[in-house]
């Protein structure tokens, strides 16, 4: 299955694997969670690789890999783990803006936040009504009396796949993302 890989600026992940053109790389045998020795990472879409990269590796200057191998796990759509991996090419990585992280983060949180005052000020910032820093703010408070901050951690762009891991949304967040990019380049 094709799949893509992130890596740090010299071609390597954590542990200091060495990714490149054609190199094959190997789980420890065994069955474990997906975040152990016993997979290897990758995501299903280059724009999840870029936008769930702030909450999974977090590498400032990443490389994307187009890669080949058998998805074993899946952590909802955010991310699958092989128990093998070949990297076939390097990639250019999809540039994306800081409106379209901000868009993505909303949408994600729209897919599972029902909360009025939330939405309508959502709705607001997506259609570009009302972008203001005290809209954004007056919500945080009305929403954060009415339920548990932690639910609402999307406000932070780098988090957006927060809201999405609660959804277990697979396929749609790679609408979500796709979305996100289209509507902000408009």
């Amino acid at each position: 299955m094709k799949l893509y890989k992130l890596t740090d600026s010299m071609g390597k992940t954590y542990g200091h694997t060495q990714w490149g053109e054609g190199v094959t790389h190997k789980a420890k045998r065994g069955k474990g969670e997906l975040c152990s020795d016993k997979y290897i990472h990758a995501y299903t879409h280059p724009l999840l690789a870029v936008f769930l990269n702030p909450i999974h590796a977090d590498f400032k200057d990443p490389q994307l890999w187009e890669a080949e191998g058998h998805v074993a796990q899946n952590d909802r759509g955010l991310k699958v783990g092989c128990k093998s991996l070949t990297t076939i090419r390097e990639m250019d990585l999809p540039t994306v803006t800081k409106e379209q992280r901000v868009r993505f983060a909303i949408l994600c949180a729209l897919e599972v936040c029902k909360e009025e005052g939330f939405r309508k000020w959502a709705d607001g910032w997506l259609s570009g009504e009302d972008r203001s820093e005290s809209a954004a703010y007056a919500t945080v408070h009305a929403v954060s009396a009415a339920v548990s901050a932690g639910r609402y951690a999307v406000w932070s762009a780098g988090y957006a796949g927060y809201a999405a891991r609660s959804s277990g949304c697979g396929e749609r967040l790679i609408a979500i993302a796709e979305e996100a990019v289209k509507e902000g380049t408009k």
